[in-house]
């Protein structure tokens, strides 16, 4: 067993351990294949070196691969001691930092923004009244944007483009990609997996019937510009009524502000009322909206965006979607480092299935934190760092 620098990796080497990142996350379990595309991971998540078996090391360089450094524990199992003196601020900024340097996220970046201009150019030629073929080249980008990424990497990612661009188009886009992830999660065909982007990408058109000023106006809203801004949806699927988009993909735009338990709008519908596909457009908008920043508050979490969803999204949002979506998105989150609400940083190593919001951390001390208890209602994640 070797200790190999990520440089110097080469496709065909065998891991003798588990992979993961600093932040618990598992890469590759223990006796996998590096390939190209592994490797490149690797330097994603900022892992400088890897246990690899002997045998699977090329016997005319092995000397020049081993690193020479003193064995350390693999991330699950080390303990970190948190540093007071590291703000909330700074633990994000590395973390976002880090992400941002990686060639696969500067790659994702330029892909980002292409499909914000095609997105742009298509709500244009939709509101126009030309042809829909546009929508076929943008659903391509999507979809490559979409590839070859894993859950956690496509939402870090998300959550990173939200900082620089949190225009209705950047909103359109990343509900397409969570809807999209929804959608796997559900098992849908790839047909349906496609539609169901679409309807991601398009809910909000509507939207550009809506005045910047009353859609970016950083003060309370009157009635009658809450009003306006809720009329959306009812415009949106008049732009796409007379399309020959497939009929889910209208009714997102319609109502993917509808609500299971009838609360919702433009027409108050209850449960199977709501179009399923509107129902995961529905979750996606709102996953989406929490964790981006706003002039009144910080961008929320995902284990605090989950515990919204526990708080009221049993009722609200279609049960089989919303178990789905709380369940896959938590697992994303399970061995990451995380920060509590009282400053402790520590590692989430168990999901509490009935409080997913609510897991076990461990400390950098070795103490075991169980959210769930009643002694700790108060206490909860505040970040993910």
């Amino acid at each position: 067993m070797r200790k190999i620098s990520t440089s110097r990796l080469k496709p065909g080497m065998v891991a003798e351990k588990a992979i993961v990142t600093k932040r618990g996350q598992i890469i590759a379990p223990a006796g996998a294949t590096l390939t190209s595309q592994l490797i490149a991971r690797l330097s994603f998540y900022k892992i400088d070196t890897v246990m690899i078996q002997d045998d699977s090391i090329p016997e005319d360089n092995q000397e020049d691969l081993v690193v020479n450094a003193p064995e350390v524990s693999e991330a699950l199992t080390t303990k970190e001691s948190p540093s007071k003196e590291e703000s909330f601020v700074d633990k994000t900024q590395s973390y976002s930092h880090r992400l941002k340097s990686t060639p696969q996220y500067q790659e994702f970046q330029r892909n980002y923004s292409k499909n914000i201009v095609s997105l742009k150019d298509t709500f244009a030629a939709i509101n126009n009244g030309e042809s829909t073929d546009k929508c076929n080249e943008l659903l391509d980008e999507a979809a490559k944007l979409f590839s070859s990424k894993t859950s956690l990497e496509l939402f870090d990612m998300i959550h990173t483009m939200r900082s620089m661009d949190d225009s209705t188009y950047a909103h359109s886009l990343n509900v397409a990609l969570i809807s999209r992830a929804i959608g796997k999660w559900l098992h849908l065909s790839k047909e349906d997996l496609n539609t169901l982007t679409l309807a991601g990408l398009l809910h909000d058109i509507g939207k550009t019937q809506i005045p910047d000023e009353i859609l970016n106006k950083q003060g309370k809203l009157t009635d009658e510009e809450f009003d306006l801004i809720k009329s959306h949806a009812k415009k949106g699927h008049s732009i796409l009524k007379n399309t020959d988009f497939d009929t889910r993909i209208k009714l997102a735009a319609l109502q993917h502000h509808e609500r299971y338990d009838g609360t919702g709008y433009p027409r108050g519908l209850e449960g199977d009322e709501i179009d399923t596909f509107a129902s995961i457009v529905a979750i996606a908008d709102v996953y989406d909206a929490m964790t981006a920043a706003r002039s009144y508050r910080a961008p929320k979490c995902a284990f605090q965006v989950i515990a919204c969803f526990e708080q009221e999204g049993f009722q609200k949002y279609n049960p089989n979607v919303i178990y789905t979506f709380l369940h896959r998105v938590a697992g994303c989150y399970n061995n990451s480092r995380v920060l509590l609400s009282n400053g402790v940083t520590g590692r989430v190593v168990f999901l509490n299935k009935s409080a997913l919001s609510k897991p076990i951390v461990e400390t950098g001390d070795g103490q075991m934190i169980d959210l769930s208890l009643p002694a700790n209602k108060e206490l909860y994640i505040k970040a993910i760092v």
